[in-house]
């Protein structure tokens, strides 16, 4: 059985084409609960589906929310969000309750943020929220035509790294010049060079766990997979039956059975 989450429901009051591969989004999410964690993030569901993409918040105030959402050649949100099927300005989209894992200790004296185009939204929401009291140093592995100037605040040291072909962060990480004293260590990116960077601190670094966080937030496929469902079908005949969410979500759970039921 799916895990439904809390939704709020919001309205896309601009679009904006950043980069070629970040695409900004601003909604209008009123009686929308921030966690207040700098790099919190929430599940987006829109238009003509029912699942939901994660993505950090860039910034949260007054009821107006901005999300930076990275697009690839195809995807669940990318389809709707490049706006090749009309104008997304004014659409109704939901999203879920927000949750974040940003958690500095006490005796810190700095900030390490490393990450690739993912994880742009998170740090520069760190680096404005947390700057003015902690000394911020980030590492951005992005595409030469995605790094944008003025994008983090002017406090922070930023470092461009190249990105040619696959991540190369965890090799970043092991060639670091890691600052003096306790510190916090704070990075996002594809899931297997997370590992790799997990390891990397447990063992090498030897720092304690209440010192870092590292999340995978995607994982790299050679070729990027249809979904075995479709849940966009499923979605709109159910609505157009009548049906409530959970009897669509049960029609859903149960074609998601039969597909691997037929592969099996």
């Amino acid at each position: 059985m799916s895990t439904r989450a809390q939704q709020y429901d919001a309205t896309v009051l601009d679009r904006e084409q950043v980069t070629p591969h970040l695409v900004r989004l601003t909604l209008d999410v009123p009686g929308f609960a921030s966690t207040g964690i700098a790099d919190e993030w929430v599940g987006l569901v829109v238009p003509g589906q029912f699942q939901s993409r994660y993505y950090t918040v860039r910034s949260f105030e007054a009821g107006r929310m901005v999300l930076d959402v990275v697009v690839h050649e195809v995807g669940l949100v990318t389809e709707w969000a490049s706006g090749t099927a009309g104008d997304v300005v004014g659409q109704q989209v939901a999203l879920t309750e927000a949750k974040g894992s940003f958690l500095p200790p006490d005796d810190a004296q700095w900030l390490l943020l490393v990450g690739d185009l993912t994880a742009l939204p998170a740090m520069a929401r760190i680096a404005a929220e947390h700057g003015d009291r902690l000394p911020v140093r980030i590492h951005a592995e992005v595409p030469a035509d995605s790094r944008i100037d003025g994008y983090f605040p002017a406090s922070a040291e930023v470092s461009w790294l190249p990105l040619s072909g696959e991540s190369r962060l965890a090799e970043v990480v092991e060639d670091l010049d890691w600052p003096a004293g306790a510190g916090y260590f704070w990075m996002a990116g594809e899931s297997a060079q997370m590992r790799a960077i997990r390891k990397h601190l447990m063992r090498e670094r030897r720092l304690p766990s209440t010192h870092y966080d590292v999340m995978g937030y995607w994982r790299s496929v050679a070729k990027r997979q249809p979904r075995a469902v479709d849940p966009g079908p499923i979605w709109r005949a159910g609505k157009a039956a009548g049906k409530s969410d959970e009897e669509i979500w049960a029609d859903y759970d149960a074609a998601q059975a039969d597909s691997a039921g037929a592969t099996e």
